[in-house]
């Protein structure tokens, strides 16, 4: 496809391509069921049979079964691969209508081959300044079908040096083991993306196969590559939660706490199976999985689109209550954003980050303390600063979103421990930890917020302040005798962001409540689009 034709890009069909990606991923499956069949066999074998003959089978047995369990981690490249292509392609056939729509809003026409000409029905040749204007309206259409057919070129030769390179490596030196030393976990996402560039291609495939608890979990380590080795576990995952099922169901009679764990089980496993269908379906983007753990409530990071390859990347933090089970769910509000990002600017290639990997409040009295957002704090920025290190060409816009208590996780990692982000963005906030917007490290002006007026968490004031109504209503005359005056903007945590007194950005949001800034319709979330961006 190098050379890529005007007609040769129009008849392109990228979800073509994202469905053969899919079905390269699909053969995953297969090839796990034969690796346990293998590992069956071994068994019986070990059982049965002894001497120099079992010893051989054996050790053949299991060499056959790690050559089967390299290939995985090809198998789920080749769908990456071909869903970046299939992405990339989008973008230039977007990019391709808008120069052929700005040719019919000039009068001009595109022929077969990309050519650009005046349209003799609307315009003269006897009219030498219609004449004039159409040549120049000609040069900037002919300027955006270029930049497209040259997107798609470009697109079509990383795909075809990515596959070339695996097919390569298929012959000999698949993976080799890699050298002594580990990053250790939290390790700088500078040092460990320093690592990993150190490594061959067959020594990071080798960690991946082997080691993908590791690889998965390392910030810093490219998207690609973290994904390929999470995929690998999620088999494992699964059966934890239904090894911890099969615990609790054992306890007769499993007695109300017992009770209780059952349905947290049963959540999780509901969300971990949303998740994969997710992971595993022809959907648009593609995800990624860069992080997940089943156990408490549950934890996952979830990408939508590679970030190492975007211009704008968003990540969203939520809130109370949020933990795998409803991690679908919410992952739908980072896909809403996405897609009105795709509506406002076809032409950018942008993605969304579902970040869930703190211990979210699940009661009110959790929620009214600022422990568990101090407690996610270093996490949040190592994983921001790992995007930025293993993100591929000129850095992207990167923007951080926190919804109810996640808005107060981003405000104290971002004032406490910075945040590689270039803007901030709180909806439903109950406060940030912080007075005002300068606190937060982000260049000025990019501090942005939104709180629907029906929101219940305006209701949320400051214990100190709740008390004083209390010595209010008891006694009246405190008021004018004692009690400091107040702005009237304080929330439980802090200054509230969508305050203009707090020094950032607001924009607007209808009534919704306090979950529905991600409701078709709703102004908040063509804001918070806009503002990932850059509008």
């Amino acid at each position: 496809m190098s050379g890529v034709g005007y007609r040769q890009l129009w008849a392109a069909d990228p979800g073509g391509w994202r469905a053969a990606g899919v079905a390269w991923a699909g053969l995953t499956e297969p090839v796990d069921r034969r690796v346990a069949g293998l590992r069956s066999a071994g068994g019986r074998l070990r059982g049965d049979w002894s001497g120099a003959a079992a010893t051989a089978a054996d050790t053949r047995l299991a060499g056959l079964r790690a050559e089967l369990t390299s290939v995985a981690p090809a198998l789920i490249e080749v769908d990456q691969v071909l869903a970046e292509l299939a992405g990339r392609l989008t973008v230039a056939k977007a990019r391709l209508a808008e120069g052929v729509a700005q040719a019919e809003a000039a009068g001009l026409r595109v022929d077969r081959s990309g050519g650009v000409h005046a349209d003799p029905a609307r315009v003269r040749p006897t009219d030498r300044a219609g004449v004039a204007a159409a040549g120049v309206a000609a040069a900037g259409v002919a300027a955006i079908l270029r930049d497209a057919l040259d997107r798609a070129a470009a697109a079509d030769r990383v795909a075809a040096d990515r596959l070339d390179d695996l097919a390569r490596a298929a012959g000999t030196g698949w993976a080799s083991p890699p050298p002594p030393g580990r990053p250790t976990s939290g390790a700088a996402p500078m040092l460990v993306h320093a690592w990993w560039s150190g490594l061959t291609p067959a020594q990071r495939r080798w960690l991946i196969g082997r080691e993908p608890a590791l690889v998965g979990r390392l910030d810093g380590v490219p998207v690609a590559a973290r994904d390929q080795a999470n995929r690998l576990r999620l088999g494992v995952w699964r059966e934890e939660l239904l090894a911890e099922r099969r615990r609790l169901l054992a306890r007769v009679p499993p007695g109300p706490l017992a009770s209780i764990r059952l349905r947290g089980v049963a959540g999780r496993l509901t969300g971990l199976d949303a998740l994969i269908g997710r992971l595993t379906a022809d959907g648009v983007p593609r995800a990624y999985l860069l992080g997940l753990d089943p156990a408490g409530e549950g934890r996952a990071v979830v990408t939508l689109g590679d970030p190492d390859h975007a211009d704008r990347v968003l990540t969203y933090v939520p809130g109370m209550t949020a933990g795998l089970d409803d991690a679908h769910s919410e992952l739908g509000r980072a896909a809403r954003v996405l897609d009105r990002c795709a509506a406002l600017a076809p032409g950018e290639r942008s993605a969304a980050v579902l970040w869930l990997d703190y211990d979210a409040p699940d009661l009110l009295t959790e929620a009214a303390s600022a422990g568990q957002a101090r407690d996610a704090g270093p996490a949040l920025h190592r994983f921001q600063e790992g995007l930025r290190v293993s993100h591929d060409g000129s850095p992207a816009r990167q923007t951080v979103l926190g919804h109810s208590y996640g808005s107060l996780v981003v405000g104290v990692a971002a004032r406490e421990h910075g945040l590689a982000a270039d803007a901030l963005v709180f909806v439903g906030s109950p406060g940030v930890g912080a007075s005002h917007a300068g606190e937060l490290g982000v260049p000025p002006g990019e501090v942005w917020a939104s709180s629907a007026p029906d929101d219940v968490i305006r209701a949320a004031r400051p214990a100190e302040e709740l008390g004083r109504r209390a010595l209010l209503g008891a006694a009246p005359l405190a008021a004018v005798l004692s009690w400091p005056d107040r702005t009237g903007h304080e929330l439980w945590f802090g200054h509230d962001p969508a305050d203009p007194g707090f020094g950032g950005r607001v924009f607007g949001s209808g009534r919704g409540g306090h979950t529905g800034y991600w409701d078709p319709g709703n102004p908040a979330l063509d804001g918070m689009a806009r503002v990932v961006l850059g509008r």
